[in-house]
């Protein structure tokens, strides 16, 4: 697949460089002019997913001999998320599709599915918002299934779940009615007729993510699809991995957000140097979070508990410094960056999501504190 994405992008006049440098490319020249339209919920860019999948964006993070390395994954999460925080989500989702169809067990899931996952073929995102809170007790699980011949029948509704469509697949979990104690992961195929995908009201920002609420009604999910049964052990040996690609959302918000301060320190800097809060300030933070993500980044199967909070507590500290880096880029542009045509109001509002979407702020300070159920 590599050979073949680096022969599009020569065709496409793109420099020979990493996939994170490629990306980046094609972020500043194709997803830019799209931003806006993506944020108001206008445009939903799976065009232009596929044509990053081609461009290998969605397969570097696949594990080899029983190893694996999210670097470069996180790097063009980043890199699309210093153009669009919405698009940098949406790469979240898919990287995050393609992490629970690597690390599956199910031969035949893996065989028919994660390819087509890795290179942009099929789209999709990740159910595992309410399964989440429901680990540290604030949620219950959702969906029920119960086992059938040939697989299971599964019902109930998912409030969020992001990048789908049509013909989109993505990762969730059931408690099973027939073994109470036993939860069981699968992959949802979108385009089942008992799987209903409802438009969601508008959101404060990244209306065009692809977000729906998602019903089951008594939905047969073939063994397939199963990722894992039980599947406590598969969350706890994907779970670093889920929230340290979210590392890259915050990564290229907070980066562009410095440019935004940047951009206006000429004009402006006989004022804004009285703001508390300076570029320099951010660059410095920008360079700590990255060193650490890509330290960790390099074993996100390690299971030391050591391990496990170094991960929770950074992902905590980028959501906080997401914010921070927006509301200081919207000072430092005044009035400037108070219109809607200013992309410092959408970071802002992009900053927010960072802060909140699973594990969100609230949940992360729960999860350091120790405190599960």
């Amino acid at each position: 697949m590599g050979s073949m994405a680096a022969s599009r992008l020569a065709v496409d006049d793109l420099p020979p460089a990493s996939v994170a440098d490629q990306v980046g490319t094609i972020a500043r020249k194709e997803l830019a002019p799209l931003a806006a339209g993506i944020d108001e919920g206008t445009v939903y860019p799976d065009a232009l997913l596929r044509r990053l999948g081609e461009a290998g964006a969605w397969s570097s993070h696949q594990p080899e001999n029983g190893a694996a390395d999210l670097r470069c994954a996180i790097q063009s999460i980043a890199a699309l998320g210093e153009v669009c925080g919405a698009t940098a989500f949406m790469a979240w989702c898919q990287d995050t599709l393609v992490w629970y169809a690597a690390n599956s067990n199910n031969p035949k899931l893996v065989a028919k599915y994660a390819d087509k996952f890795a290179n942009g073929q099929i789209l999709g995102g990740t159910g595992l918002s309410n399964p989440m809170k429901s680990f540290f007790g604030i949620e219950k699980l959702k969906l029920r299934g119960r086992k059938v011949e040939g697989g299971y029948v599964v019902r109930g509704a998912l409030p969020w779940v992001s990048n789908l469509g049509a013909d989109h697949f993505f990762g969730t979990i059931f408690k099973r009615e027939d073994a109470p104690d036993s939860i069981v992961m699968f992959l949802a195929d979108c385009s089942n007729p008992a799987i209903t995908l409802q438009p969601c009201k508008p959101f404060l920002a990244m209306d065009g993510t692809g977000t729906y609420g998602v019903q089951f009604r008594d939905v047969f999910v073939p063994d397939e699809l199963i990722l894992a049964a039980p599947a406590g052990p598969f969350v706890k040996k994907i779970r670093a991995g889920f929230i340290l690609l979210q590392v890259g959302m915050a990564l290229g918000l907070i980066k562009d957000c410095i440019n935004i301060m940047d951009e206006v320190d000429a004009p402006l800097s006989h004022i804004n140097r009285y703001l508390p809060q300076q570029p320099i300030q951010f660059r410095e933070l920008h360079a700590e979070f990255e060193k650490e993500t890509m330290a960790l980044a390099r074993d996100p199967y390690n299971t030391d508990d050591s391990y496990w909070r170094r991960v929770v507590a950074l992902r905590l500290r980028a959501g906080d410094a997401s914010v921070a880096a927006a509301h200081a880029a919207m000072l430092h542009c005044g009035a400037r960056g108070y219109l809607k045509s200013h992309r410092a109001q959408r970071r802002l509002r992009e900053a927010y999501f960072v802060a909140i979407v699973t594990p969100a702020t609230k949940q992360l300070r729960k999860m350091l504190a120790g405190d599960e159920r």
